[in-house]
C-alpha cells in the first residue's frame, strides 16, 4: 500500500466515524460549532494572514498571474467575511430529521419522507482559501462530514483556516475530524480520495475545466458539479424592450468571470433593429467585445464575427455573441445544441410563450424576465451554497443545505398489520 493510499484511508475512516456522530448531532449543536468558528477565526486573523503571506509569496514567485493572486488573497475584511458567512449558516433553518408529503395510505399507515445527510463528502477545490470556511460550515450544519483537499497553492493558509474550524467543533463537543484536510499537496492524494468509495459517498469539485474535468472522469463516486455555464439570453418578439436591455446588460456585465453571466444573446428579428444598437452602447460603455452572426451584422457592422466555436464557448471575459433568430422555436434550438444546461433566460410579455420556454429548455435553471446573473445559492433563498449542479440526479441548480441531504422513506403506524 502507497503512503498516499495509507494516508487516505486513515482520512476515510475517520470520516465515516466522525459522520456518523454528526448525523445524531442536534441543531444547537452545529450552530455553536459554527458560531465559536466564526469566533475563533477572528481571534485568529494574524496568524491566517501570516500563513496567507507564505502562500502569496510562493506564488509570486511561482509567476501566478494577477487574477490568481487575488484569488488567493486574505485580508482582515475577507477573513470578515468568512466568519460572516459561518454565523448566517447558523441561522439557516436545519433541514436534517425534517419530515414532509406525510400522506394516509387505506391501510391506515402514514408514508412520507425524511431528511437524511449524505454521509462523506469530499470537495477538491482550488485558489480561494475562504472556500475551507464556506465548505466546512455547509457540511457540518447538514450533518456531514468532510474531507477537503485545496489547491497547492493556498496550502498554508488552508491548514490555518482549517485548524479554526477542528476546534470549534471539540469546543462544541463534536467530532473534529468531522472537517479534514489534506495536508499534502501531493497530486496523488487527489486520485486516492476519488477512488476512495468505501468511505466517501459524494465529490464535490470547484474549481476550472480542467479540474472537474479530471474528477468527472477519475471519480469512483458520485460527483455533484458542473462543467460550463454557457448561459443565455433571449429577447422574444413581445418582450418590453426597456426590460430586455437591462437584463441582457445586467446579465452579462454585473460581472465577467461568473458561471451565471450570459455568454450569448439571442434576438428575434422583429425586435433587432430597436433593442441591440442600445445594448452594442451599453455593452461598449462597459468595455464588452461583441461578435454576432451575419444577420446580426447587418445591424451592428463594426462587430467581429461569431464562428462556430464562439456559440459553444464559455468566455468568462467581456466578450459576447449576439444571435438573430426567427423565433422562440430558433432560440431553444440554439440552447438545446449549444447550451451547457446551467441557466437560461427568456424576456417576453407573452404568457404562452413565457411558459413554453420554461417547460422546454432544458436547464438547472430557466428564468423569465430575469437576469441569469439570479442563479445563485443566497439569491433563491438557499442561504448559502457549495457550488451548481447541471446533473439531473439527486441535486440541480444551486446546492445548499438540502442538496447536502438526501431522503429517506419514514412510516408511521398505529400498530397496522398487512393482510
Amino acid at each position: 500500500m502507497t503512503e498516499a493510499k495509507a494516508t487516505m484511508e486513515l482520512m476515510g475512516q475517520r470520516a465515516r466515524q466522525a459522520a456518523n456522530k454528526m448525523r445524531l448531532a442536534d441543531t444547537q449543536s452545529k450552530n455553536k460549532a459554527l458560531e465559536l468558528a466564526a469566533v475563533i477565526l477572528r481571534r485568529e486573523t494574524s496568524e491566517i494572514l501570516a500563513a496567507n503571506a507564505l502562500d502569496m509569496e510562493a506564488g509570486q514567485a511561482r509567476g501566478l498571474d494577477a487574477a490568481l493572486l487575488d484569488r488567493l488573497l486574505l485580508t482582515t475584511e475577507r477573513i470578515e467575511a468568512m466568519a460572516e458567512g459561518l454565523e448566517q449558516i447558523a441561522l439557516l433553518p436545519d433541514p436534517v430529521g425534517a419530515m414532509d408529503d406525510l400522506r394516509f395510505r387505506p391501510s391506515g399507515i402514514q408514508v412520507g419522507h425524511m431528511r437524511v445527510p449524505l454521509g462523506v463528502i469530499g470537495i477538491i477545490y482550488e485558489s480561494r482559501p475562504n472556500v475551507t470556511a464556506d465548505a466546512s460550515g455547509l457540511c457540518l450544519k447538514s450533518g456531514n462530514a468532510t474531507i477537503l483537499r485545496g489547491g497547492s497553492e493556498a496550502i498554508h493558509s488552508n491548514r490555518a483556516i482549517a485548524a479554526c474550524i477542528r476546534r470549534a467543533l471539540v469546543d462544541a463537543g463534536l467530532p473534529q475530524d468531522a472537517v479534514q484536510l489534506i495536508d499534502s499537496t501531493d497530486r496523488t492524494m487527489v486520485g486516492e480520495l476519488l477512488r476512495s468509495k468505501e468511505y466517501v459517498d459524494v465529490i464535490i469539485p470547484r474549481g476550472g475545466r480542467s479540474l472537474i474535468e479530471r474528477v468527472s472522469s477519475e471519480a469512483r463516486v458520485p460527483v455533484i458539479k458542473h462543467l460550463d455555464g454557457i448561459c443565455h439570453v433571449y429577447i422574444d418578439v413581445d418582450a418590453d424592450e426597456a426590460k430586455a436591455i437591462a437584463i441582457a446588460v445586467n446579465a452579462k456585465t454585473q460581472r465577467f468571470g461568473v458561471c451565471n453571466a450570459m455568454e450569448t444573446l439571442l434576438v428575434h428579428r422583429d425586435k433587432a433593429e430597436s433593442v441591440l444598437p442600445e445594448i452594442a452602447r451599453q455593452m461598449r460603455e462597459k468595455g464588452v467585445e461583441l461578435r454576432g452572426c451575419a444577420r446580426t451584422r447587418q445591424v451592428l457592422s463594426d462587430i467581429r464575427v461569431a464562428t462556430e466555436e464562439d456559440w459553444g464557448t464559455e468566455y468568462l471575459a467581456p466578450i459576447l455573441s449576439i444571435r438573430i433568430v426567427d423565433d422562440v422555436y430558433m432560440a431553444m434550438e440554439h440552447i438545446a445544441r449549444y447550451g451547457s444546461a446551467h441557466t437560461d433566460a427568456i424576456v417576453t410579455e407573452n404568457y404562452s410563450t413565457g411558459r413554453l420556454f420554461l417547460r422546454e429548455v432544458d436547464s438547472s435553471s430557466v428564468m423569465w424576465n430575469a437576469s441569469t446573473r439570479f442563479a445563485d445559492g443566497f439569491e433563491y433563498g438557499l442561504g448559502a451554497e457549495i457550488g451548481i449542479s447541471t446533473d439531473r440526479l439527486h441535486v440541480r441548480g444551486p446546492v445548499g443545505l438540502e442538496g447536502l441531504t438526501t431522503r429517506k422513506w419514514v412510516v408511521l403506524g398505529h400498530g397496522e398489520v398487512r393482510q
